[in-house]
């Protein structure tokens, strides 16, 4: 008996309706899809075959070429499988700064190539498509929901469209073939190892005029397994995957203590009256203990920018509270660098950023109320 795809390791459910045949089980990445069912259980050996390098060697898949853009994850929780959960995936990447930052890294690396995008859910996936149309890029969405005529006609497209790009959510990880890819886009995280080589090696296969491909990975994925082409010790995987796996995980790579806040362009744009001087929070924190002050003092002088910068860049209130949304993103990364700094837990960083949208919404209200009267003031006179 032969079982293709064997790291789904779903098939042994009918293993016992045969006697005395020999199984073999052939996948790229025997890494079980079960982590509480690892291959070692049901198959007795494992026979590794060429690694991924060698195999670029010898002419049969595409060198790679991986660009990392870093990502703070922080907001992403993992669910019971182990995995990052779709809610909390969908919530970081359909927000303006990963939308931003993912237009920016195709138009630096991939623009005019042929590019499959993967996501970890629908919304964020229907978005990044409406991005581009907005763009005037080829885009189409692809999920689990169409019809197989539908999805027959939207990879029938991408397979015709040089410069075509597709963005979709798991169901071209597998059994899908479009040599011409050029480009692939992880527009997200994942703790799957099998799904993370899956995902880049859409974009291997080899053509006469195609050797290299691109991989923009927008998930720190690469930092927590390392470039899909480095080997992998599946001997290792396989007697002992969770070992492995704790071995390569590094998600405790620290983000917000060694990158600041990159507000997206099109903000950048709503507050051209204030200084653009960042607020560093870890910079703020270090003059602070050195001065003796108190460590919230901190957040005082964070909410106080976030304030005068509001208030320059809006006529009314309602402005005002635009902006204020805008600035989510910021808000919440400042909070968290603190709360880094004073070693906090996640909950106590949850209170902070409630609290300091209440503060800074209420300083809002009144500076408004303000001046408002005084205007109504000036017109009475």
């Amino acid at each position: 008996m032969i079982v293709d795809e064997a790291h789904y390791n779903s098939f042994r459910k009918i293993f016992h309706h045969f006697e005395d045949i020999n199984i073999l089980g052939v996948t790229a990445t025997p890494l079980s899809s079960n982590k509480k069912l690892p291959l070692r259980d049901t198959y007795n050996d494992i026979i590794i075959g060429e690694s991924i390098n060698n195999l670029i060697g010898n002419g049969y898949l595409c060198e790679s070429t991986t660009y990392s853009y870093d990502v703070n994850l922080s907001t992403l929780k993992i669910g019971s499988t182990g995995e990052f959960t779709v809610g909390s995936s969908e919530l970081l990447y359909s927000s303006a700064m990963m939308q931003s930052k993912l237009i920016d890294a195709y138009e630096e690396v991939a623009k005019g190539t042929k590019t499959l995008i993967f996501n970890s859910g629908i919304l964020s996936s229907r978005s990044v498509c409406e991005m581009f149309k907005r763009k005037n890029y080829p885009v189409k969405h692809l999920d689990s929901t169409f019809t197989d005529r539908e999805r027959a006609e939207v990879l029938d497209w991408f397979r015709n469209t040089p410069n075509g790009i597709l963005t979709s959510v798991s169901i071209l990880t597998t059994g899908f073939d479009e040599p011409g890819v050029e480009t692939i886009m992880l527009n997200r995280a994942t703790k799957s190892l099998t799904l993370y080589h899956q995902m880049i090696g859409r974009g291997s296969r080899v053509l006469p005029h195609k050797k290299t491909f691109n991989i923009i990975d927008l998930g720190n994925n690469a930092r927590r397994f390392g470039l899909w082409q480095i080997p992998v010790d599946w001997k290792h995987v396989f007697i002992a995957p969770q070992m492995y796996l704790e071995n390569r995980y590094k998600d405790e790579w620290d983000f917000e203590m060694e990158n600041d806040y990159e507000m997206p362009e099109e903000i950048k744009q709503r507050f051209l009256s204030s200084s653009m001087e960042a607020f560093i929070v870890r910079d703020h924190y270090m003059r602070c203990i050195k001065k003796g002050l108190r460590p919230q003092s901190v957040l005082e002088d964070s909410l106080e920018d976030h304030f005068l910068r509001i208030r320059e860049n809006s006529g009314d209130l309602e402005e005002a509270f635009e902006l204020f949304s805008l600035l989510g993103e910021e808000k919440k990364y400042r909070i968290r660098q603190f709360c880094k700094c004073i070693n906090a837990t996640d909950n106590y960083a949850e209170w902070q950023i409630q609290t300091y949208n209440s503060k800074l919404r209420r300083r809002l209200i009144s500076w408004f109320a303000v001046l408002g009267d005084d205007e109504n003031e000036q017109e009475e006179n």
